[in-house]
């Protein structure tokens, strides 16, 4: 019967890799300040602009109608909600032409 046992004299412990090479520590962030920024922005609008024109309309416009004022909000809503749309596929786009433009540069 055979028995598997390990050499364990001509393996290298972790401490013993002299070999490997220190890695710089990245200390960038994952997502760029620009689109945090934008982020805040509109999860901002999308919570001060439907609530304020709720009630901006509900005595105003409609007269107590809350009906109206609730849909008014829900309108605003998906206002802001496809402008952040709008202005993430923009910023995709620019970033795919600026790679585009560095792929024609590197060739």
């Amino acid at each position: 019967m055979a028995t598997n046992r390990r050499i364990v004299s001509q393996e290298k412990t972790h401490l013993d890799q002299d070999e490997l090479k220190q890695q710089p520590s990245i200390t960038t962030p994952a997502v760029p300040q620009h689109v945090i920024v934008k982020l805040l922005l509109f999860s901002f609008a999308m919570i001060v602009l439907p609530i304020s024109s709720y009630f901006l309309t509900l005595n105003n416009l409609y007269s107590g109608n809350s009906t109206f004022a609730g849909a008014t909000a829900a309108i605003i809503a998906n206002f802001v909600l496809i402008g952040y749309v709008i202005v993430a596929m923009r910023e995709d786009a620019g970033e795919r032409a600026e790679a585009e433009e560095k792929d024609k540069k590197s060739r």
